[in-house]
């Protein structure tokens, strides 16, 4: 990832976009992907809706431990779930908050890594995962998403870069379709037009 393989056919499609770029906004786009593969997507104009969008599923859902380490979060929700947040036990936690590098439209992704102060277990242990980002944090394609990140810690990559995309599923028994065996069950996705 850090060093380009030449090309034997300089001509082929490596070269250009295999996916035309949406005339829709990345917003749309994300968000119609996102849905379609079982995530919950919830746009907030600004961060006071944010707010008021997350302490509101927080209460209707009775969530008790919610679980985040990531203190810009905490401040972005405000107070009024405040006591209801836990930066120890991840294991009986209700559900886990955290950030992300990017979001990718075309394929419905949110990218974390390693180097995220949540660190890589936090998305992946609990029953329910939030992601909470901004629309300025949207990339089109995979493709760009790995380019941020390469940008973002030179030379210094992070030890694990994943690409979460809606709840954990498999098809592995008798190819029936389970989620939530391998991750978590439901997926939520607050972004914030900023």
């Amino acid at each position: 990832m850090s060093h380009s393989t030449p090309l034997p056919f300089p001509q082929s499609e490596a070269n250009q976009p295999v996916f035309p770029v949406s005339s829709e906004e990345l917003e749309v786009v994300f968000a119609e992907q996102f849905n379609v593969l079982g995530g919950r997507f919830i746009f907030c104009v600004n961060r006071q809706e944010l707010a008021f969008q997350f302490n509101s599923l927080i209460k209707k859902s009775d969530w008790q431990k919610v679980y985040c380490i990531e203190n810009k979060i905490k401040e972005l929700v405000g107070s009024s779930a405040e006591e209801r947040f836990t930066d120890k036990d991840l294991v009986d936690c209700d559900v886990s908050v955290t950030g992300c590098e990017c979001l990718v439209a075309r394929t419905g992704s949110i990218v974390m890594s390693a180097a995220q102060s949540s660190g890589r277990t936090t998305s992946v242990y609990a029953p329910i995962h939030i992601c909470i980002a901004f629309t300025s944090q949207l990339v089109y394609d995979v493709k760009d998403a790995l380019n941020l990140v390469k940008e973002k810690y030179n030379d210094k990559l992070p030890s694990l870069i994943t690409f979460a995309t809606g709840p954990s599923r498999t098809a592995d028994i008798e190819k029936t379709l389970v989620v939530g065996v391998h991750g978590p069950k439901e997926v939520y996705c607050f972004l914030i037009d900023a």
